[in-house]
């Protein structure tokens, strides 16, 4: 191999490529926000036939995470992104024609889950593990910052092109970003640093690289799985990860406009708090990531998680404080809840990619993003409880910043049992 050029690393070209392929992910999972109600109005099916659909597609969103990255070591990056993206294309095309729920559960549901699920945040791991070995914290935050740029770029394009094209124009623009995504990755993309005579971007010794393993997809996610089990540092990971999606997409993402509306607060100003969080979002995000390579993960973790848990307790007394003020009170939560939303992804990928090693990061951060869902999906559900149960979010709030609060608490322990050494950083001069 080649030592390192003094021009553009092409592992740029890469982390740039990878940045497009989850925005538009993004995009993709961002459609169902604004085209669930049309399609209902057309065909008269009910909230809970298209939530059903929304609801596989979130599910599977999340359990396809460590198989992608097995699959991806099994088939290499650019062969199973591509494929999953020429899949998504077509499936999205494909929901133009359909006319029976079933077709909406199978299509959205089922393959567009899968789909997105192989083009999540798994891959922005796995793309900074093998291409980076310096500046990883500030590439896997920027590709992490992608979901909300994303969101923000797509969700007024949609609701736009629905409302001058109908519904099935504003699929058939994601459809073209999946599209332009696939052709991108089969024109540019490559599985290795190796491939173009590389070496990792800041890496000058080829003795530290380690071979791809091989071995059936299903096999290799239920062996990272084991081990991780295994492993303290993972069970705390999960644990925390489980909080954090508890937090972000089960309770703010899903019912921060439903709790606007029980306090007169229209959709449209509720949204805009909401973009408000996005925009925020990607700058929070892209300088967790830098900070990552510099300070301590497990006090950075520690003190977002902090942050976010004392952000969700103020939220319903901001609601109240000063009913007249609410914009004032509501848009200084959205900005530091905005900060942290997904602020907590690069220090925990750099964490397991310490405990793990860079070789199975993918697998292990799969699984830890399963958790993440799992706890999105739970707290969706129980939030919507406590609200029919109380009349209001009061509860779901204050619960889930009491959780934040005990995440804190956890994420200072990762590493105490005898492998401080792995998860403390210390980032060389560069």
């Amino acid at each position: 191999m080649r030592p390192l050029p003094k021009s553009l690393h092409y592992a740029w070209i890469i982390a740039g490529i990878t940045f497009f392929v989850l925005l538009v992910s993004a995009g993709v999972r961002a459609t169902p926000g604004v085209l669930l109600v049309p399609i209902e109005q057309e065909f008269g099916w009910t909230r809970a036939t298209t939530s059903m659909a929304v609801s596989i597609n979130i599910a599977l969103y999340g359990l396809m995470g460590p198989f992608a990255a097995a699959i991806v070591e099994r088939f290499g990056l650019r062969r199973s992104v591509a494929s999953a993206l020429f899949v998504l294309a077509l499936a999205m095309v494909a929901v133009t024609f359909i006319d029976r729920p079933w077709q909406l559960v199978l299509i959205w549901g089922l393959i567009i889950g899968l789909g997105t699920g192989m083009v999540a945040l798994v891959l922005a791991a796995i793309v900074t593990a093998r291409w980076f070995s310096s500046q990883r914290g500030l590439v896997m935050g920027m590709l992490s910052a992608s979901t909300a740029s994303g969101q923000l770029l797509f969700l007024p394009l949609i609701a736009w092109t629905a409302s001058t094209q109908g519904w099935r124009g504003a699929v058939y623009l994601v459809a073209a970003g999946a599209l332009a995504a696939a052709l991108l990755v089969v024109c540019f993309m490559r599985n290795r640093p190796a491939d173009k005579g590389l070496l990792p971007y800041g890496e000058t010794d080829a003795a530290n690289l380690k071979e791809e393993r091989r071995g059936s997809p299903v096999k290799l996610a239920f062996v990272a799985l084991r081990d991780g089990l295994r492993s303290r540092d993972f069970l705390i990971l999960a644990a925390t990860f489980f909080i954090c999606g508890a937090s972000t997409n089960g309770l703010i993402g899903t019912h921060f406009i439903a709790a606007c509306l029980d306090h007169g607060i229209p959709e449209l100003g509720s949204a805009g708090l909401l973009a408000a969080m996005g925009l925020f979002d990607f700058f929070g995000t892209t300088l967790s990531g830098w900070l990552s390579d510099r300070w301590s993960n497990r006090h950075l973790l520690a003190w977002y998680y902090g942050l976010r848990g004392l952000s969700l307790i103020y939220l319903p007394f901001a609601f109240v404080i000063a009913p007249d003020m609410s914009v004032y009170t509501l848009g200084l939560f959205s900005v530091f809840y905005g900060l942290d939303w997904i602020a907590t992804v690069p220090p925990t990928v750099r964490l397991a990619t310490n405990v793990f090693g860079k070789e199975r990061v993918g697998l292990m951060f799969g699984w830890i993003s399963a958790a993440h869902q799992l706890g999105a999906a739970s707290v969706a559900f129980l939030a919507g409880y406590l609200r029919l149960t109380f009349g209001s979010y009061l509860q779901a709030f204050i619960l889930a910043g009491a959780l934040c609060l005990v995440a804190a608490i956890l994420s200072l322990m990762i590493g105490q049992g005898g492998r401080r050494r792995d998860v403390e950083v210390a980032i060389p001069a560069e």
